[in-house]
């Protein structure tokens, strides 16, 4: 666990933060020119369905040498695909081998270098096979190249990271050893770097993504046994050693009752929403609430009966904000002056009402697909063992949406001629994309038209409300930095 003074000094300076645009996405397409191309469709399927892809950290990511990249696995197929997205390096991925064996599936897997892991939780796996795995990832180690794992060997929903296996320690111990004769690998050595990865919400069309890039150190050799296997206690070591620097990337809480009351405690210390979408920065959210859950263990450990106070405190205020139609995030909305709140308003308004016809058309046309994408993610939550209701929503929209606009294209051929069909895929989409816009500053705008109209009837209430958020905020600071 770090230091919690620095921590919390970290969260009021975090890492260098980038949004990532789409543009930006597709330049780090690596490889032959179907592997980009594919890089391109999965950059344009993930900025579709997340509202933001936050990155942190990936300056330090080296441009040159060996590394392995491990990371948590939330999130089904999103995981490898943010990533993917997101480096500016070379990726193979380490996938199971059960994806492999779907026609289309396992083709693109192979388009992108992924190599399969065979896993015991997966029905005629065969185990022996993953030897031939290790193998390659330790040749495209010695070549210089860096490959990512999941070291919790499953995608799953709880809310702390699984116990990790040591099939990483393996392959960075084993790639050493075959490398020892090659000189570019002793040169720059083997790192390995901790990726965590967080989400708002894994499976809520238009949510947020953030991609932590952490800790890098350096591997240290050893000697393989009689067997050409590393010694179990370097194994253990260096397992131990991705466990740590994994966990300071990720949110680690016991159970999702412990989760809940660091999430209503993190939204109480938000930052004032610096425009009608984001929080300042998603970044700052995820470290607070890292530090919030650090200081809440060590509070939950030390003095109970506080947590339990601290607890009953904020669902109390919570309680207050739902009895006066209040959230927090209107009071976020109020601390901004009233003149530039009332301005913003009428500036969106303003915009939405000329983009209506487009909107009215794009929702209508896309409907159909959006209703069965969200029924794809929600009839297949799981693949084997892990969780996959994000990666078949994704999947299917991938489907449904081009479909829809090779229909319209269709229909307007048939009843009219091709170059009108032609025009239309490029207006349809325009349509399709103002549509998921207007309706997210729809949702937004609820929430300052309501701040605005109860600050114009309530302002007293509203005054009052925010003296008791502020008055809470100074005293759960008070008891968790004691």
């Amino acid at each position: 666990m770090k230091d919690l003074n620095q921590q919390s000094e970290i969260i009021k300076n975090p890492e260098n933060v980038k949004t990532l645009r789409l543009w930006e996405m597709i330049y780090l397409g690596k490889g032959t020119f179907l592997r980009q191309l594919f890089h391109a469709f999965i950059c344009v399927a993930l900025r579709l369905f997340f509202r933001r892809i936050e990155a942190s950290g990936v300056e330090r990511v080296p441009r040159e040498g060996a590394i392995i990249f491990v990371l948590n696995h939330p999130n089904g197929a999103v995981d490898p695909g943010l990533v993917f997205v997101s480096l500016p390096r070379r990726v193979s991925f380490l996938a199971k081998s059960t994806l492999f064996d779907i026609p289309v599936a396992g083709h693109l897997f192979r388009l992108i270098e992924a190599l399969p892991v065979y896993r015991r939780v997966d029905a005629g796996a065969d185990v022996a096979k993953n030897q031939f795995t290790f193998e390659n990832c330790e040749q495209l180690l010695a070549k210089q190249r860096c490959i990512a794992v999941f070291p919790e060997g499953i995608s799953h929903d709880a809310t702390k990271l699984k116990p990790i296996k040591t099939g990483t320690a393996r392959i960075a111990l084993g790639a050493l050893a075959i490398g020892k004769d090659n000189n570019e690998l002793i040169k720059n050595g083997l790192k390995v770097m901790a990726v965590g990865l967080y989400y708002t919400s894994k499976t809520a069309f238009r949510s947020e993504a953030l991609i932590r890039y952490g800790e890098i150190f350096e591997v240290e050799p050893v000697e393989l046994d009689e067997n050409k296997e590393p010694p179990r206690d370097a194994v253990l070591i260096l397992t131990k050693k991705i466990e740590t620097a994994l966990a300071n990337v990720t949110l680690n809480l016991e159970n999702t009752e412990e989760l809940e009351t660091v999430l209503k405690a993190e939204a109480l210390f938000s930052s004032v929403y610096e425009n009608l979408l984001f929080k300042q920065n998603l970044t700052q959210s995820f470290l607070r609430l890292q530090d919030l859950a650090d200081k809440y263990k060590i509070l939950g450990k030390n003095n109970p009966e506080k947590m339990r106070e601290l607890s009953e405190k904020v669902e109390i205020y919570e309680n207050k904000l739902k009895s006066s139609g209040v959230t927090v995030e209107s009071l976020s909305v109020l601390q901004h002056p009233t003149a530039y709140v009332f301005r913003y308003l009428i500036l969106r308004i303003v915009l939405l009402l000329l983009l209506l016809p487009f909107s009215i058309v794009g929702a209508i046309i896309h409907s159909p697909a959006y209703l069965f994408s969200n029924l794809a993610g929600l009839i297949f939550k799981k693949h084997g063992v892990d969780d996959a209701g994000s990666s078949y929503k994704i999947l299917a929209a991938c489907v449904f949406m081009p479909l829809t606009w090779l229909i319209v294209g269709g229909i307007c051929f048939y009843y009219f001629n091709w170059q009108i069909a032609l025009a239309a895929l490029p207006v349809v989409i325009f349509c399709g994309y103002v549509a998921l816009r207007s309706s997210e500053t729809l949702i937004d705008m609820r929430v300052w038209i309501k701040s605005a109209w109860l600050l114009f009837r309530q302002r007293a209430l509203f005054l009052r409300l925010m003296v008791q958020r502020e008055n809470l905020q100074k005293e759960i600071g008070e008891i968790i930095e004691k």
